[in-house]
């Protein structure tokens, strides 16, 4: 079958495709950054990118518009339909026939998503589980008999470690110390194993922390000789293309055969690629990146080894395996050293995972003989809660409403889209942030004109709720109340929308769909919470730690306003960072935190909020808006609702 050169703009990369090939299916071979949150349906319109057509002598490639298979149908309807602009083609729909130039525009690209999981200040002892040592052994004579094996082994006592060689360091032994006079460099891992030996050069050991997270992957390496930082990346995870949620995940592995191996794939084909980037930016050998420590939710936890999630996409969310894992990472094709090493975190039950575990370890002194609730806010919100001596923890099915799918105007976490939100509660004229920009912007043509204003992520969704409940233009059943503003209100259907940002081309509105779904997402948390705290009793937080890159960047008076964590104000809720990758990272550092954790996991008691009688209770309860007016009553109050059943329906 003929292939096709592809390269892609501004990033440089290069592809190869086959004549089936789409530009998305060459992009994400590649590595190429391009959103796409349908799985390639051409439903989100997103992947849009447009062909470099002509002569392009610096890149030796000659590109004509017959290159690309004309439009499709979806094409034409997404142009029709002003969701489309020629020339701009969707990488989904267009299929490679030649040689192609590809510029992937900045507002397509996921490489331009601001993935906030920074690293957060750990403080351990650096006692890791490979170390290195130095050992000159002694010169052989015939009356020794001598064993060169035998004598590492004897020389790495004086350093209090009994270990033995394993095959592949007799194979290096010999030559390494004839060729440096008996002097060479034991790596030895967990004071048992000689895992490698080194020239005597200064080299130092390494090790990756790894946060798979459902929306993105964290890599934090250390140097673990020095017990420093010294390089974090963070990309998008590619399986988002095969679903934007769990359950949409595993839902697409129950229907297509073979589907657990392709998200498999791909999630270690990224992990590989930033690994194989943090060791050429550090200037890494090959067997110098020896420790890597995974942490993540039970699908992805899961998916990465290679085990089918789909008992966990179903009562009663059977795990394959629960304990810590220690894997040689050979069998995981990262591009690492064959005496490479990957360990998993514990998880906790079927929806709580090795990420809660993690975050939890790194939460452990703080909320030991407190009463503190530690949630992580995701599609499926994670929560620990410590109460006098019992630490209990639980799932509750949020969904993805609060990062933006769901939402009608839902970005994610990118440049142009809405972040922060204020509404005055006198004129109900809207200001707002937008990722990228310092300053507030007002909904006027002079101020938004010079900004591309693409949607509203996570927070901004959290702000707006609130901002709308408080400046009353949502009652606290979550209906509109357009004759507040009647400026600002456009009739949709049989139901109303709030005008946000009035931009010509892209007008941003807040849809009565959209705070139904902020409504079932924040309800689900409250209640989940409201049950772990009556599985031990708790009447009363000391303290709310919210965990995540989402509930970093939360302002906790707009957490305490929107009502997800029940009975707790603004002054009691911080944020803890990407609690989950800095456990890893402590794991990684200190083998007595990897110790315990392994124990403390082993007390954590599960609770399962599906089955718990009161969810529906508190379920109800937890729909209103706090901030928001009541509901009139009444013959209008009364139209409301049956306007409120009719959307619902």
């Amino acid at each position: 079958m003929k292939s096709h050169r592809v390269i892609f703009t501004p990033s440089g990369i290069r592809g190869v495709a086959a004549e089936t090939d789409s530009v998305l299916d060459v992009a994400l071979a590649a590595g190429v950054d391009i959103q796409s949150i349908c799985g390639g349906k051409g439903l989100c319109k997103r992947c849009q990118i447009e062909l470099e057509p002509g002569e392009h002598a610096k890149l030796n490639v000659n590109v004509a518009e017959r290159h690309l298979s004309p439009l499709s149908a979806t094409e034409k309807k997404a142009i029709a339909e002003g969701e489309l602009v020629p020339p701009r083609r969707l990488a989904c729909r267009a299929k490679i026939r030649g040689d192609v130039v590809i510029d992937v525009p900045s507002d397509a690209r996921e490489v331009e998503s601001s993935i906030r999981k920074e690293s957060t200040h750990i403080e351990t002892e650096l006692n890791p589980a490979v170390m290195l040592h130095m050992c000159q052994l002694p010169v052989p004579t015939l009356e020794d008999n001598p064993i060169d094996g035998e004598a590492l082994s004897e020389t790495l006592l004086e350093f209090g470690v009994t270990a033995k060689p394993n095959h592949r360091v007799l194979t290096k032994l010999q030559p390494l110390l004839a060729a440096h006079e008996r002097t060479l460099i034991a790596v030895v891992r967990d004071q048992k194993e000689i895992i490698d030996i080194w020239p005597p050069s200064p080299f130092n050991l390494y090790g990756a922390a790894i946060d798979i997270g459902s929306t993105s992957i964290a890599v934090y390496v250390y140097d673990l000789s020095l017990g420093l930082l010294v390089y974090e990346a963070a990309a998008m995870n590619p399986q988002i293309r095969f679903g934007e949620d769990l359950m949409s995940r595993v839902s697409y592995i129950m229907m297509n055969k073979g589907g657990e191996e392709r998200l498999t794939e791909v999630v270690r084909n990224q992990i590989e690629k930033m690994l194989g980037e943090a060791s050429l930016a550090l200037g890494l050998g090959p067997n110098q990146l020896l420790e890597v420590v995974m942490v993540g939710n039970p699908i992805m936890h899961h998916l990465f080894l290679g085990i089918s999630p789909v008992e966990l996409g179903q009562a009663p969310f059977t795990l394959a395996v629960k304990d810590w894992l220690d894997l040689p990472a050979r069998g995981f094709d990262l591009g690492l050293s064959d005496a490479a090493r990957i360990s998993f975190f514990p998880l906790i039950g079927g929806h709580v995972g090795a990420d809660t575990t993690a975050a939890y370890l790194t939460q452990m002194d703080a909320m030991e003989g407190r009463s503190v609730l530690l949630v992580d806010i995701g599609t499926n919100a994670e929560i620990v809660l410590s109460h006098k001596g019992r630490v209990a923890a639980a799932s509750s099915p949020t969904g993805p409403a609060f990062e933006g799918a769901e939402i009608s105007a839902g970005v994610r976490a990118s440049p142009g889209a809405i972040e922060r939100v204020r509404i005055d509660q006198q004129t109900k004229e809207p200001v707002f942030k937008i990722i990228g920009h310092d300053e507030w912007l007002a909904d006027r043509a002079g101020a938004i004109s010079s900004h591309n204003i693409i949607g509203i992520c996570g927070s901004g969704i959290f702000e707006v709720m609130v901002e709308l409940a408080s400046a009353g233009l949502i009652d606290e059943s979550g209906l509109f109340r357009p004759q507040q503003a009647p400026e600002r209100f456009v009739e949709d259907g049989n139901s109303w929308k709030y005008l946000l940002v009035n931009q010509p081309d892209n007008p941003i509105y807040i849809k009565q769909t959209d705070v139904r779904a902020v409504q079932l997402a924040k309800a689900a948390l409250n209640a989940g919470v409201a049950l772990l705290a009556d599985y031990l009793d708790c009447e009363e937080f000391d303290e709310v730690l919210l965990a995540g890159a989402f509930g970093t960047h939360l302002d906790s008076k707009f957490v305490a306003d929107i009502g997800i964590i029940p009975n707790a104000s603004a002054s009691i809720i911080r944020s803890v960072g990407n609690a989950a990758g800095m456990g890893a990272a402590m794991a990684l550092m200190n083998v007595d935190e990897k110790a315990r954790i392994i124990e403390a996991v082993k007390d954590i008691e599960k609770m399962e909020t599906a089955t718990e009688q009161r969810f529906q209770e508190y379920f109800v309860a937890a729909m209103k808006f706090p901030t928001a007016p009541a509901v009139i009553e009444g013959s209008r109050g009364a139209r409301r609702r049956r306007r409120r059943a009719r959307i619902e329906q």
